[in-house]
């Protein structure tokens, strides 16, 4: 166990970082606007004194005439003057608000996203929704986790435990993350097609908000690689120090290395079983541990072996 203890935690430490930066990116682009920018084709208002510039001035009658015109002509006017009587002014939307740029002032109007969106597709936005946030949930439980391996050290067993399930953690994160990403893209697209006549956009692409939702999935499956690379190499680490120390050690005493494999399959099942799994092969070597530190936790795994055939010869 104290080879095992010596292994290098670089791998560990890589794995907390990715899964740290996936957990940042990901809150930054739920938090934000900016999944997908563009502009919308509006009509200019009408010029006055508040407002000299991007707006429309619509000439009126001189003389008595000027009492006759209403209203309703002169925007059926301002309507019917070509492209360049309309305005191209700037929006961005993300999974909470949609906000455009106000032509009579410099502050933006904000909406909600669900509202603009259409009745058939706001279930859909709603599981993208939650499914976001059980990614970055799950991402959190990950890293809590890694980071008790790191600092839990006194139990290289416990913390190879540890270690599985931040992995099945962070697969299962990945997972959610990337559906839930395109759930929203497929609500937007529908959005653009059925949503309100004023907000339909006449350009838009994604933000930078979207690409780094991506790039925190990237992260993510980055982080769950690498923590099961650090899983298994330390399995195959843990069994061939032992094998070998078995080899090693117990050698010279070909019977007393019979009567302890014969204990071992007694305890464990019939003989000649095998071990069909990773876990298994964990939970063997745990119970190994837990037997030797039991009867003697000052004595080397020699002398214990000594002692225990000692005791009960084959």
């Amino acid at each position: 166990m104290e080879l095992l203890k010596g292994l290098p935690l670089h791998r560990t430490f890589l794995a907390v970082i990715l899964n740290l930066l996936a957990l940042t990116l990901s809150t930054t682009a739920l938090l934000g606007s900016y999944w997908c920018t563009g502009t919308q084709k509006v009509p200019k208002p009408l010029c006055g004194k508040s407002k000299a510039s991007q707006c429309v001035g619509v000439p009126m009658p001189s003389g008595a005439d000027a009492s006759n015109v209403s209203s309703e002509d002169t925007v059926h006017y301002s309507w019917e003057t070509g492209d360049d009587r309309f305005a191209f002014r700037y929006f961005h939307a993300g999974m909470w608000l949609s906000c455009e740029e106000s032509m009579e002032g410099a502050e933006e109007k904000c909406r909600s996203f669900i509202e603009l969106s259409p009745p058939a597709e706001r279930g859909i936005l709603w599981l993208s929704l939650g499914s976001e946030m059980l990614y970055i949930s799950l991402l959190l439980i990950s890293f809590i986790l890694l980071m008790v391996e790191i600092l839990h050290t006194g139990n290289p067993v416990c913390g190879m435990k540890l270690n599985a399930f931040a992995a099945v953690s962070s697969v299962l994160s990945g997972l959610l993350g990337m559906v839930a990403h395109m759930m929203y893209s497929q609500v937007f697209q529908a959005t653009v097609n059925l949503g309100p006549e004023d907000w339909r956009p006449h350009t838009w692409d994604y933000g930078w908000a979207f690409y780094m939702a991506w790039a925190s999935f990237t992260c993510c499956m980055a982080s769950a690689v690498t923590t099961l690379n650090t899983y298994t190499k330390t399995i195959l680490e843990f069994n061939r120090i032992h094998i070998k120390g078995y080899d090693g050690s117990l050698k010279d005493h070909p019977q007393h290395h019979q009567c302890f494999i014969q204990q071992i399959s007694s305890y464990y099942g019939p003989k000649g079983k095998a071990f069909h799994s990773v876990s298994e092969g964990v939970d063997f070597y745990t119970d190994l541990q837990q037997k030797i530190l039991q009867r003697e936790p000052e004595l080397d795994l020699d002398e214990v072996l000594g002692q225990t055939i000692g005791e009960d010869r084959c």
